[in-house]
């Protein structure tokens, strides 16, 4: 299996809206695989911890890498940022049969302290995702509105995040993906979801890359853990693990 070149058209459409629906990028060993590692991760959680707070996974587990680095997803992410490819975070969002967490709306780009904030997200399905178990939702072009005020959420414990903004719902997408399927979006673009009431489970891994002419503010951030995955870094704004 190989990943496809994206046509022209789905290259504008990225641009444009903010996202793609890329298709399907694991085998179906590798999900098996995937898969297996989630349901054992959630299996060994401590009492009191949710399956949708897992974020950046990758810094204390080394197997993370293998997805984080699989070429097939890189080669699509090099289509839309270029080749110097820094792994910036990952998090796994999975929300149980019937009492899964709503993300609220939001930015991405609102959390980080990244220049320029040129990002994209890979959001790679485990599990089937779709409006009945609480798909993720976009507003297309959103992106494109710059910076949005967000304020905090009522109640932290009955979201994935704690900053949410107002959006009109009409004009939003649902991301429907087959487990295995992977979708891309920008730090921009405004997107969330529902809670998830549905009898099965939610989970998706997503990862996070930018060029290397993104720098991180280690003033603010100054223990985030940064991965070169792909080609090499030429501006020197940042430190990797693994260089």
């Amino acid at each position: 299996m190989q990943a496809r070149r994206l046509s022209p058209e789905e290259l504008n459409a990225y641009e444009q809206q903010g996202y793609l629906i890329y298709g399907r990028v694991l085998t179906d060993d590798e999900l098996t695989e995937l898969r297996q590692y989630v349901d054992n991760l959630i299996a060994s959680l401590p009492p009191g911890k949710r399956p949708e707070s897992l974020d950046h996974p990758h810094f204390d587990d080394p197997y993370l890498m293998k997805w984080c680095q699989h070429p097939r997803i890189l080669d699509v992410v090099e289509q839309i940022i270029g080749p110097n490819i820094v792994l910036f975070s990952s998090h796994f969002i999975a929300k149980p049969g019937g009492d899964g967490l709503p993300v609220p709306w939001h930015q991405d780009a609102t959390y980080w302290p990244l220049s320029p904030m040129k990002v994209v997200t890979v959001w790679l399905a485990v599990d089937d995702s779709d409006v009945e178990n609480g798909c993720m939702k976009v507003i297309p072009g959103s992106h494109r509105w710059g910076a949005v005020e967000h304020h905090e959420v009522d109640d932290p414990s009955r979201y994935v995040l704690n900053l949410e903004t107002d959006v009109d719902e009409s004009q939003a997408v649902d991301i429907i993906l087959r487990a295995g399927e992977m979708s891309l979006h920008d730090a921009w673009i405004l997107h969330g979801s529902h809670a998830n009431h549905s009898p099965r489970r939610r989970c998706g891994y997503t990862m996070r890359y930018m060029p290397t002419e993104v720098k991180l503010d280690r003033q603010k951030w100054p223990h985030w853990k940064l991965w070169l995955v792909r080609g090499e870094d030429r501006e020197g704004n940042n430190r990797y693990e693994n260089v």
